[in-house]
């Protein structure tokens, strides 16, 4: 087996790669404390994206996150988990990451946040399927495009981007890191795991549709995706009593990425918290922002 950003987006619907940004527009602008908060507009295959950017008032270049928002079974929050939070989480990651110096953009993806009116998560990937695509692709298509938002915007170091989630958006932060060069580091938390394991149990089912992606076991697994974001830093936080990431999965999907950063001295970082479950934890927080805040010095 040996998967590549190539084989992967064709996998996923998208031969030849993702469209990329078309346009984009800031629509407002506002000041909270020692932040700016803007809505920002993009234009990808020709859809509306809506997506919030923060970053500190003072002047950049800054290093940026593209912050992926989580499923959680709640289409109504989407991007403002940024600075809402929801209930998986310590507290909103975007005070947080912005405190830290960095900016943070997060796109509502389809059928989620403002995005809700384009149907619900079954109905888009049903008929992404029919068409030959996925719903998972399409949103790593949109993602890849606020990648390029942030690469066009003057006030951000493009050479230091990182990507970030939980759930449903740590599947989103190691998969576009996976695929994207220009993601310099990639931390995700409680969605790690091979999924045939999760087929042989039942588990997979847990996933929303979204997160179907036809023949990926026949050149791979999840291990073997994130295992393409090395050499570059990842780490990857784990509740031990998580369903969606039980020892059988994530043991496998760990091992895979150990062996893929056996020259990689100090660039994975692993943790595996026992007795949690499907949700963020204080050294889990504290890890990431440690981690970050090294892999974009």
């Amino acid at each position: 087996m040996g998967l590549t950003p190539g084989t992967l987006w064709s996998l996923l619907g998208y031969p030849g790669g993702p469209p990329g940004l078309e346009s984009f527009a800031i629509v407002e602008a506002s000041t909270e404390g020692t932040m700016t908060v803007e809505a920002v507009r993009l234009t990808i295959s020709g859809k509306d994206v809506p997506a919030t950017l923060l970053r500190p008032r003072a002047a950049g270049p800054r290093p940026a996150l593209l912050y992926a928002h989580a499923h959680g079974n709640a289409p109504g929050i989407g991007r403002a988990e940024l600075l809402s939070g929801r209930p998986a989480l310590l507290s909103p990651y975007g005070p947080a990451l912005v405190e830290a110096g960095f900016a943070v953009l997060c796109l509502d993806m389809p059928g989620f946040g403002d995005r809700q009116k384009d149907g619900p998560e079954s109905a888009l990937a049903k008929a992404a399927l029919w068409r030959g695509r996925t719903l998972l692709g399409q949103m790593l298509s949109e993602l890849s495009g606020g990648l390029d938002f942030l690469c066009r915007d003057p006030g951000i170091d493009a050479t230091r981007l990182a990507t970030l989630g939980i759930s449903m958006g740590a599947t989103h932060a190691y998969w576009l890191a996976a695929l994207d060069p220009r993601v310099r580091a990639c931390a995700h938390l409680c969605a790690f795991a091979e999924i045939a394991p999760l087929i042989d149990s039942g588990a997979h089912d847990l996933h929303g549709p979204y997160m179907t992606v036809p023949g990926l076991l026949t050149e791979g697994d999840m291990g073997d995706v994130a295992a393409l974001i090395a050499p570059r830093p990842q780490l990857v936080c784990s509740g031990a009593d998580d369903p969606l990431t039980p020892p059988e999965a994530l043991t496998p999907a760990l091992s895979r990425l150990r062996a893929a950063y056996a020259a990689c001295l100090g660039a994975l970082s692993i943790l595996t918290e026992p007795g949690s479950g499907h949700a963020e934890t204080r050294a889990m927080r504290d890890a990431v922002l440690s981690f970050l805040r090294h892999a974009l010095a």
